[in-house]
């Protein structure tokens, strides 16, 4: 897709009115041109929510949250960084260009995924059109009727019907235009016959990106031979591992309640959906995976699983909460048994007990959302999601099931069973918890728990270290300390106008702080590359630390009084320290060669090194006499 240009997004920033665009979010005060209000990542009474309009920062004095107003946009809405900016440039009136990339290769693959996105949505049109209005999908659409699934809901997500004749949809779209290179390289066609359409007398699932456009399909066999389901091969509008059935449906209820469920097809998401239960999605013929977990992380912070209580749907509950805590998402199992003993079944008071009794039975023993629907209905669907429990818990609930822990070989085995769990959990006190929780329901001592635990941990790092493999190491980020370095850079960072006469003044091989260097190389890149403003200095800033200094004393005000005086005594701060310091060294050095002459053979050489030194020391005297003067 064609980029938006430099130029393009620094109009959108100078345009901004960022009081405005954070005031739709958080009520604003003026206290002395800092804007307060209270905090919307975390529950505060009193503001400790700031903004610099000037420079279009924000910063939480209270979480530590902090950032351009670009981000915090991104942040609140899940937006990609070209949809801020482009809904922010419809806000204020900004037309946006767009560049191709720079050359013709990068135009034809812009122009080639447009046309997959077209032809798809032609496609889908097309099915949705047989399956609801023809006689040939009419046994598709009953079938469907009869899962339990609402016209509604075929209309909603535009279920389709792919006809039995597998020339049918080439003869199609040949008379429409499409150029059989073209369809070949579509993913809707046999490899190997390309005339033969992938799908055949199957119900099809369109399958949306995030945006809602289709990029694929899912379809199932409604009679004969072959998969139950197949779904379109990858092309370059999708990734099965990066995408998710009904993602585009499910994200205004992800974001408002921070939770999604995962469920295990395309009809069970369908079910949830007409059961109220609009924030669920699926994945797409393969596990739960990692790329799907960290599109799913950008809007919600707890994942419910959804998965059959056979072997495959165990296994795969496991995968999915090991998933999900190492994608930094909180996981819990969806049981809809235990709700199904509450009241979630009302029988007319007609019926006996005994088939009371059985029903409960019935829905205790079903396996997925789209039968409980069809048998019970949504209202006993939409409260059978809702009983849940932690991952640890059912983890620990499964070892149990798995091993007998009645002796001390299936304690021990059960325990190693959640090892895995523990090992993805970011904190130490969390895990520290889960390993008493651990302890506790197999009977067994705390620290033996514990012991084992660290033991494995050991193994781990030894393999790694023997093979020459890392393993993921969180740096423990310590907040930085302001000194006269960090000081300088900061007010350069935050009135970059002044970086081009900064940087011919002092070089980065005169600045000693990592962190201050970070800032350097960020400065100077954006310089280089004619960037200005924040948003495009703080992603170029490698270091987490220093970028939250910046934005920290970035909403204060000490920065913005007379920051060309600020810039030149710092500099001259931190070259007399330089120069101090190598004064410092040279009297030592001096001092050294005056002891050893008279021990040394070679007088002559350590007599040379004297003047050498002393013609240095002359120097550096009269550059500090230069910047005590002013005359730098």
């Amino acid at each position: 897709m064609p980029f938006i240009t430099q130029s393009s997004i620094q109009e959108v920033i100078d345009k901004m009115d960022a009081v405005a665009v954070m005031g739709d979010y958080v009520r604003l005060e003026n206290r002395s041109g800092r804007f307060m209000g209270l905090c919307p990542f975390h529950n505060e009474k009193t503001p400790s929510f700031s903004v610099n309009p000037d420079l279009k920062l924000y910063h939480c004095f209270g979480c530590g949250k902090g950032g351009t107003v670009m981000n915090f946009i991104m942040e609140m809405d899940k937006l990609t960084f070209p949809e801020a900016v482009e809904r922010l440039a419809k806000r204020f009136g900004v037309a946006l260009q767009y560049e191709a990339g720079g050359n013709a290769e990068t135009d034809k693959n812009a122009a080639k995924t447009e046309a997959l996105f077209d032809l798809y949505s032609r496609v889908a049109g097309s099915f949705h059109y047989l399956l609801a209005k023809t006689p040939q999908g009419k046994p598709a659409l009953t079938y469907t009727l009869s899962r339990g699934i609402s016209y509604e809901m075929v209309e909603k997500f535009k279920l389709g019907y792919a006809p039995a004749d597998r020339e049918w949809l080439f003869k199609f779209l040949s008379k429409r235009g499409y150029s059989e290179e073209f369809l070949a390289d579509s993913a809707l066609f046999s490899r190997k016959y390309p005339r033969m359409s992938f799908f055949a007398d199957r119900l099809i699932f369109p399958i949306n990106d995030r945006q809602g456009r289709t990029a694929a399909f899912g379809g199932r066999l409604l009679s004969g031979d072959g998969p139950k389901y197949l779904n379109t091969s990858e092309s370059a509008i999708y990734k099965k591992g990066q995408t998710l059935f009904a993602v585009d449906a499910a994200l205004p209820e992800i974001k408002k309640t921070n939770e999604a469920y995962i469920a295990e097809g395309y009809m069970d998401v369908i079910a949830l959906h007409q059961a109220g239960v609009t924030n669920a999605v699926a994945p797409l013929g393969t596990a739960f995976t990692d790329e799907q977990a960290r599109l799913l992380r950008r809007f919600a912070e707890r994942v419910n699983l959804i998965f059959d209580s056979d072997n495959a749907g165990q296994t795969a509950a496991v995968k999915g909460i090991l998933t999900c805590r190492r994608n930094g998402l909180n996981a819990c199992i969806v049981t809809p048994g235990k709700a199904a003993r509450g009241d979630s079944i009302n029988l007319d008071e007609s019926e006996d007990a005994g088939a009371a009794r059985d029903a409960l039975k019935k829905v205790i023993n079903m396996k997925d959302p789209a039968d409980i629907l069809k048998e019970f209905g949504k209202e006993v669907l939409k409260n059978c999601v809702k009983s849940v429990i932690l991952d640890l818990d059912y983890l620990i609930a499964r070892s149990k099931e798995l091993y007998n822990t009645n002796v001390s070989e299936g304690k021990f085995k059960a325990a190693a069973f959640v090892f895995s769990y523990l090992e993805t959990l970011d904190s130490d006190v969390i895990r520290d918890n889960a390993l008493g929780q651990l302890a506790d329901a197999l009977r067994v001592d705390r620290e033996a728990v514990r012991n084992d635990y660290n033991n494995r941990r050991t193994n781990v790092v030894a393999r790694h270290s023997a093979t020459g493999t890392s393993q993921d190491q969180r740096p423990h980020n310590v907040p930085l300390r302001m000194n006269e370095e960090l000081f300088l850079l900061a007010v350069v960072a935050v009135n970059d106008s002044l970086y081009s006469q900064f940087r011919a003044r002092l070089s980065i091989e005169e600045i000693e702080d990592p962190a201050a260097k970070d800032i350097f190389i960020a400065l100077e890149e954006c310089f280089v590359h004619d960037e200005t403003g924040l948003d495009a200095l703080l992603p170029r800033i490698s270091s987490e630390n220093a970028r939250k200094f910046i934005v920290e004393r970035g909403v204060t005000t000490e920065f913005s009084s007379n920051p060309e005086q600020l810039v030149s005594d710092g500099i001259k701060r931190i070259k007399q320290k330089r120069i101090e310091r190598r004064s410092a060294k040279i009297v030592t050095e001096l001092r050294l060669i005056e002891g050893n002459q008279n021990k040394d053979e070679n007088t002559y050489r350590l007599a040379a090194l004297d003047d050498e030194l002393l013609l240095e020391k002359m120097h550096i005297d009269a550059e500090l006499c230069k910047l005590k003067e002013n005359k730098e």
